[in-house]
């Protein structure tokens, strides 16, 4: 693999997934009024006091000017709540890109370890056009926004939280077309989801019809803060991941209580650490079951039982979400909800294609199926 770019862009070759350009994204909630949507890059010029040329290579990032005209350009774009060329516009010049937009909500370092994001990132690149690509940006809520430079004719969303509705309010204004992966609703966004509400309240009811009481749980991050911590009715409140919140509230129409620690994010590191916490306790204190809202996390779960010398399922039964092959689990077949990754992907990348050809496109769910294997059984009786 080689990597190429220039200040602020790295672009990796060689990658399955095409062309793919990493970018920092953040998204302040911040509306603008419908006289600052009218705004174009000549009144953002004359309010920053600059040639057109130079508000355009403030923008375009090819060229060269000082950073403190670059920095007037976009304050005075912001102003006006001018959020850079219309992709398709440009499309018109100069033809359309190819290129399409995914925005994570994970480092990326994260993102690519996780079997998911990786399986539903193949199915977006089945359906692109020939030639296509796609243009990969991470989004933490911090930082400033850079988006305004991005050029890329769709957007597909892997999640889609409320810290994200200021990058969808941009791209609304670019006119650009939306999909948002398993997201909260936002208006012009089409949905593929997932029944992770369902799902949840069906792994934890077999794991109640088992006759476990004594249960934990295992979250996926639950909303900006990235750090392991308890899963606290004040975190629940604050909670803007639909994945995670979703999962939990699923789970806990069986286990209305259900407590236990939210994740930094999707990785049997995170799982383990999680799951030493819950189980290195009295054994009148310790849960007979964990219900992991991935199989990462589960894994974790797994490794940290047998390093306090638990058996699974004699001592502990642990669950997990996703139906994920993961390296170095032989010993296990793990109790999961299995889901259509790549399926979810596949309909990403051809909903992004046919709203291009200005085609219509209808909101797409889909349903996981309860595997049952070797890593659930009842509590052992004392």
């Amino acid at each position: 693999m080689r990597l190429v770019g220039r200040p602020g862009f790295t672009v990796i070759e060689s990658i399955r997934f095409s062309t793919t350009t990493l970018l920092d994204v953040s998204a302040n909630n911040q509306p603008h009024s419908a006289d600052q949507a009218r705004s174009t890059l000549a009144d953002v010029a004359k309010k920053a006091g600059v040639s057109g040329s130079t508000a355009s290579i403030a923008f375009s990032g090819v060229g060269s000017i000082s950073q403190s005209t670059r920095d007037r350009v976009l304050k005075a774009a912001e102003e006006l709540g001018y959020f850079g060329p219309d992709p398709r516009a440009r499309s018109l010049r100069q033809g359309r890109s190819g290129i399409v937009g995914v925005i994570l909500e994970d480092r990326v370092l994260y993102s690519f370890r996780d079997p998911m994001t990786l399986a539903a990132l193949d199915g977006i690149s089945q359906e692109l056009s020939p030639g296509g690509g796609m243009l990969l940006l991470t989004s933490d809520g911090e930082g400033e926004p850079s988006i305004q430079n991005a050029v890329f004719d769709a957007a597909i969303f892997m999640g889609c939280s409320v810290h994200l509705a200021r990058s969808i309010d941009i791209m609304r204004r670019r006119n650009v077309p939306m999909v948002a992966i398993e997201g909260q609703p936002f208006d012009g966004v089409l949905s593929v989801a997932l029944d992770n509400f369902e799902a949840s309240r069906t792994i934890a009811q077999l794991v109640y019809d088992l006759g476990h009481r004594r249960v934990a749980t295992i979250t996926l991050p639950l909303g900006i803060r990235r750090e392991l911590q308890p899963v606290t009715e004040e975190v629940v409140r604050d909670a803007t991941t639909a994945v995670s919140i979703d999962r939990l509230l699923g789970a806990r129409e069986v286990f209305s209580d259900l407590g236990g620690y939210a994740a930094s994010n999707s990785s049997s590191d995170d799982g383990f650490d999680a799951a030493l916490r819950l189980l290195d306790v009295a054994v009148h204190e310790r849960p007979t079951a964990i219900i992991a809202q991935s199989d990462l996390l589960a894994v974790g779960a797994l490794r940290a039982a047998e390093s306090l010398g638990l058996r699974v399922p004699h001592d502990l039964t642990v669950v997990g979400f996703d139906g994920a092959r993961i390296e170095g689990m032989s010993e296990y077949d793990l109790t999961t909800m299995v889901q259509p990754a790549t399926e979810k992907g596949r309909a990403a990348g051809r909903a992004v294609t046919q709203m291009l050809e200005g085609d219509e496109c209808n909101d797409v769910a889909f349903t996981c199926v309860l595997h049952v294997g070797t890593t659930s059984a009842p509590p052992r009786r004392c």
